[in-house]
C-alpha cells in the first residue's frame, strides 16, 4: 500500500501532467507567460520565507540524502534548465530517499526529487522532463495564483500539509496509509491540486525550457508513459488521487507535443547517466550484490563504480578496492571514482594516503563542491581544522543553507580549542545544523548560549545577535 500511495499520491508531486488538451499547432511555439504582482498573489518575498520553511521541514521529517556528488550532478542538469528562465538562485534541491516515481516544488524555489525518479528513468533528459515541469509550476507561481484552493489557509500552513501527506505516505503498515486517506487527503485533494490549467501550462513551459536547455522533448513523453506503466495497478484508490488521470489520450497528445519540435539527442552519454542511476541504486538501497556482479561481469565501469560504493558502505574496503581497481583498468579520469578511493582509505585510517588521492583534484576543480567536501573532511581527519575552514566558508558564502557544509565546520571547529573562540563557533555551527535540519527552537537555544559566552567580545556579539535575530524571525514566520 505505501509504495503506491506514494507512487501517485500528491497532484502536487506531478510529473504526470505532459499533455495538453489543446489544439497542437505544426509549429514550435515559446510562448512563456509574464507573470508580475497582482491581486491575490503572495509576493516573492513571502514565498522565498515558506520555501526555506518548507526546506527545514522536509530536512527534519523526510529521508534527505546528504550525498554532494549527487546532488552536483542533479544541480547541472537543473541549472541549465533554470538559465532558460527568470527565477533566481533556487532555494534547494533534495533528493530524497524513496523508491518511488515522485517530485514536488514549492513556491519560492524548493525542488524536491525522490531517488526512484533517477532510477526509474532511461536516460537524463527524462530527469530533465520531470525538473522543468515542477519549474515551470514555480515560475508561473501556480500556487499564488490558486485563489480559490487556499481560500482560508495560509501558504504556511498549506506547506504544513505536503510535508505530513509525504510523511504520512512514507509509514510502515496500515496507519501511515490510514493517514493519507483520512484528513491529509481530504485537505489535499482542495488545496494541493493544481487545476487542469495550470498543469498545462506547466506541461507546455516546461517542455519549452527543457528544448530550449538542449534536452530531447521526446523524454517529457516517454517518462509519462513510465508513470503510466507504474500507476497502472493502483485502481482502488479514490478519486482525490487522480486529479489528473494518466490516459492513453494524455500521453498521445503529449507525442504530439514532442514531435512539433526538432529532434535532439540526449545530451548525456550513455555512461554518465548509467554511472548517476547505479550510484544512486546504492546508495538508496536499490540495488542488490547479485545485480551489480551480473553488470560488473560485463566489464561495466558504472556497475565497477556501484558495487565498489556498495561494499564501501557495508564496511568491506578490502573488497571496495578489488572492485574499484578493476574500475581503474579502464583508464578514465572520474570524480566519483576519485571520492570513493578517497572514503576506502579513510575506512582504513589511512589518512595520509587519502589526502594524496584527493588534494590534486580539489585544488584542479576548486569549484567542485563534492571534491572540496572531501578535501576538508580529509583535513579534518589530520586534525588540521585551519585548513578546512577556508575550503568550506568559499561554499557557504554561496548557500548558507548547504547542512553537509555546516556539519564538517562544527567537526572542524570542535577540534580548534587554541582558538579562543573555539566553544562559541562550535555552538555557532551547531546552530546552523539544527536550524537548517528543521529543529528551529533547539538552532535559537544552541545561539543563546554562544551569545552568554560572548558577551565580553563585541564584535562576535553583534555576530551572533544579527543570526540570532533572523533566525527567530524565521520561526516566526506565518504567511
Amino acid at each position: 500500500m505505501k509504495r503506491f500511495l506514494c507512487a501517485c499520491s500528491l497532484s502536487l508531486i506531478s510529473t504526470v501532467g505532459f499533455a495538453e488538451g489543446q489544439f497542437l499547432t505544426n509549429a514550435p511555439q515559446f510562448n512563456v507567460p509574464e507573470i508580475g504582482s497582482g491581486i491575490g498573489f503572495i509576493d516573492q518575498y513571502n514565498e522565498r520565507y515558506i520555501g526555506e520553511k518548507v526546506y527545514r521541514e522536509v530536512q527534519r521529517q523526510l529521508p534527505v540524502t546528504q550525498n554532494p556528488w549527487l546532488e552536483d550532478q542533479l544541480m547541472n542538469a537543473f541549472s541549465s534548465i533554470l538559465s532558460q528562465t527568470q527565477l533566481g538562485q533556487p532555494i534547494g534541491l533534495v533528493v530524497i530517499n524513496d523508491p518511488q516515481i515522485n517530485a514536488f516544488a514549492v513556491p519560492g524555489g524548493l525542488f524536491a526529487l525522490n531517488a526512484g525518479l533517477i532510477t526509474n528513468a532511461s536516460n537524463m533528459d527524462e530527469v530533465a522532463g520531470v525538473m522543468a515541469h515542477e519549474i515551470a509550476h514555480v515560475t508561473q507561481r501556480h500556487y499564488s495564483r490558486s485563489q480559490e484552493a487556499f481560500k482560508g489557509q495560509g501558504l504556511l500552513a498549506l506547506a504544513g500539509i505536503l510535508v505530513g501527506a509525504l510523511v504520512a505516505s512514507q509509514a510502515d503498515g496500515d496507519v501511515g496509509s490510514a493517514v493519507m486517506v483520512g484528513t491529509q487527503a481530504a485537505l489535499m485533494d482542495k488545496q494541493l491540486s493544481y487545476s487542469r490549467n495550470q498543469e498545462r501550462e506547466a506541461d507546455r513551459i516546461g517542455m519549452q525550457y527543457m528544448y530550449s536547455a538542449g534536452y530531447n522533448p521526446q523524454s517529457m513523453a516517454d517518462f509519462f508513459e513510465v508513470m503510466h506503466r507504474a500507476t497502472s495497478r493502483v485502481s482502488f484508490l479514490p478519486d482525490f488521487w487522480f486529479t489528473h488521470p494518466l490516459t492513453t489520450e494524455r500521453m498521445s497528445e503529449a507525442r504530439l507535443r514532442a514531435n512539433q519540435l526538432p529532434k535532439v539527442k540526449s545530451t548525456w552519454r550513455d555512461e554518465d547517466f548509467e554511472i548517476l542511476k547505479l550510484y544512486t541504486m546504492v546508495i538508496s538501497n536499490q540495488a542488490t550484490e547479485q545485480q551489480l556482479q551480473m553488470l560488473v561481469s560485463r566489464n561495466s565501469y558504472a556497475a565497477q563504480l556501484a558495487l565498489a560504493s556498495f561494499y564501501l558502505k557495508q564496511g568491506d574496503y578490502k573488497l571496495a578496492q578489488q572492485v574499484l581497481d578493476q574500475a581503474k583498468s579502464h583508464q578514465k579520469l572520474h570524480n566519483l571514482q576519485t571520492l570513493i578511493q578517497t572514503d576506502i582509505l579513510l575506512g582504513q585510517n589511512r589518512v595520509n594516503e587519502a589526502l594524496t588521492v584527493i588534494q590534486s583534484p580539489a585544488s584542479i576543480m576548486p569549484e567542485n563542491r563534492a571534491l572540496n567536501y572531501k578535501l576538508a573532511e580529509v583535513y579534518i581527519r589530520q586534525n588540521r581544522p585551519e585548513l578546512a575552514q577556508p575550503v568550506l566558508n568559499r561554499f557557504l558564502k554561496n548557500n548558507p543553507r548547504d547542512m553537509n557544509a555546516w556539519r564538517l565546520m562544527q567537526q572542524a571547529a570542535s577540534l580548534d580549542k587554541k582558538s579562543p573562540m573555539h566553544t562559541i563557533n562550535v555552538l555557532r555551527y551547531r546552530a546552523e545544523v539544527q536550524f537548517w535540519s528543521g529543529f528551529e527552537e533547539e538552532a535559537i537555544k544552541s545561539l543563546l548560549h554562544a551569545q552568554r559566552l560572548a558577551k565580553d567580545n563585541e564584535s562576535m556579539s553583534a555576530t551572533i545577535k544579527t543570526r540570532l535575530t533572523q533566525m527567530q524571525k524565521d520561526r516566526q514566520f506565518r504567511a
